[in-house]
């Protein structure tokens, strides 16, 4: 079998394989730190430079490049825009609908009616472009971020339940914690991440493990990985203890703020650690 490979149509397919990659990689929210309405808003401005660049090209195949590049920058800008603001059915067929409305009007334009741009029209949209750009990442930039406020109880108590079993030797016990509360500072919409929380008992024999898990209420899988602009989530944290069964009563700790399970205090004491890696604090298997 003869195969004819043009060595110039590789590197193209290549070309159009590395930036897809590069599309997937960015969308990820992990290189620049943009919140998700400038992120979207690049990639739109993405497939606007491919379409113009391919309606100016006159150079064979380069133009069904810049067409294509064109294409997987806009699939994945909508991609993006369904998954990140959780659209609905509705919305997503409505999307779609305009969007191969969309793909079809500019089939037209460019097949039927021949359409064609500039290199000096094109040079001033890419300006343009490159200008609106620079503003939307400047303001994303200067706008702030998310912060996170973390309001602690001064001290949880956590007692062994009444209908236990007698010779159960660990009993799991849950006690609320304080609040994490998310506020959006700027307009655009952005990811949302609470810190991780850690803590651990000391001072205290009550517990069967030292190292006390500290979960979201809502968890993870429940709750949205987005906020809207200038909005406001709260979350509450609830510490997992598992005690010994053979205490009686109830047990009080005192809250407090460290990085340190490998201190001694005179009285029960949670340390919790935000953010960070408790020292001397191991799980012990339950």
């Amino acid at each position: 079998m003869n195969i004819d490979l043009d060595g110039g149509k590789v590197l193209y397919a290549l070309g159009i394989l590395f930036a897809l990659g590069a599309f997937l990689y960015f969308v990820r929210d992990v290189v620049f730190g943009l919140s998700i309405t400038v992120t979207a808003a690049l990639l739109f401005v993405l497939f606007v430079a491919f379409f113009v660049g391919g309606l100016t090209l006159e150079r064979d195949v380069l133009d069904v490049v810049a067409f294509v590049l064109a294409a997987i920058a806009y699939a994945v800008f909508l991609g993006y825009i369904v998954s990140r603001y959780e659209l609905g059915e509705t919305h997503i067929f409505l999307v779609l609908a305009l969007s191969a409305a969309l793909f079809v009007a500019l089939g037209y334009g460019v097949r039927d009616r021949q359409v064609a741009v500039t290199p000096r029209t094109a040079g001033l949209v890419v300006v343009a472009l490159l200008g609106v750009s620079l503003v939307l990442v400047g303001a994303d930039i200067l706008g702030g971020g998310v912060s996170y406020d973390i309001e602690l109880e001064d001290s949880v108590a956590a007692s062994v339940p009444e209908d236990v079993p007698d010779d159960r030797e660990r009993v799991r016990a849950e006690a609320h914690l304080g609040t994490v509360t998310a506020t959006n500072e700027f307009v655009f919409t952005r990811p949302v991440a609470p810190p991780s929380v850690e803590a651990c008992v000391v001072g205290s024999g009550a517990v069967y493990d030292a190292h006390v898990p500290v979960n979201y209420d809502p968890p993870g899988y429940e709750r949205s990985d987005v906020i809207g602009g200038s909005a406001a989530h709260s979350y509450d944290l609830e510490a997992h203890f598992v005690l010994d069964g053979n205490q009686t009563g109830e047990t009080t700790f005192a809250v407090e703020r460290g990085d340190d399970c490998d201190v001694t205090r005179a009285e029960p004491t949670l340390i919790v650690d935000i953010d960070g890696d408790l020292e001397g604090s191991r799980p012990t298997p339950v």
